[in-house]
Parts: C-alpha cells; structure tokens; sequence
C-alpha cells in the first residue's frame, strides 16, 4: 500500500515538472506544418500518462510539434489489449506506425525519439 502511494505520489510530482518545464513547440510555416500533420496521422503513441519514459517521448512530440494520437493503456482496456494483442506485450512508450500499408510497433522512449528526431526535425 504504501509503495503504490509512493508510486502515485512520484507519478504526480513527474507530470507537474513536465508541465511547468514544458518545451515550446517548434514554429514552422504552415505549408511544413500541414506536411507534419498529414505524416502524423500515422502515427499512434501508446502510453501511461505518467510514466517518466512516456513523459519524454511526449515532450519530444511537443518540442517536434507533432501531433500524434495518445493512447492510454493503463486504464483504457479497449488500448491496452489493442497493444497486447497487435504491438505483442504491454510495455510502454509504444509507437504505431502505420507505413505502405505496414504497421509497425515501436518500443523504448530513446528509439521512438531518434525515429521522431531523424523525420521530423528537419521538417
């Protein structure tokens, strides 16, 4: 009991320090942007709300101005057995990509942020 308050406590404080440190969004022109949000449709991120490795996934995604769908799969069941059944395990960050009629199941925050810093950076 007293772990799971802790856990709780902990998750509350990281979400509170991500929104007062939150990055600004990148600017763009709206032509890019409009390109940014037609490739983002793709893209699907499976998470916890305030799980530290999806907190940083998702402040890339801002700092990026991607605006990718959230999933919660901690307590959306519908989510979570969407990530078991079709991603193979409930871990979390998890990124959907949807590709040439392929999809793909991307884990781990720091792969998920080189895949989101390498497509869209330079964008």
């Amino acid at each position: 009991m007293f772990v799971k308050a802790l856990r709780v406590g902990l998750g509350q404080l990281i979400i509170f320090i991500d929104f007062i440190t939150r990055p600004g969004k990148k600017q763009r022109p709206a032509e890019a942007q409009a390109q940014v949000n037609s490739a983002a449709k793709d893209l699907t991120l499976y998470q916890f709300h305030a799980c530290p490795f999806c907190v940083k996934t998702r402040r890339t995604l801002r700092r990026l101005n991607v605006p990718v769908a959230l999933r919660d799969a901690k307590n959306n069941e519908q989510d979570r057995q969407t990530l078991l059944e079709q991603g193979g395990k409930i871990k979390v960050p998890c990124l959907r990509i949807e590709e040439n009629g392929q999809t793909t199941w991307m884990y781990e925050s720091k792969v998920i942020i080189d895949y989101l810093d390498k497509r869209f950076a330079a964008a």
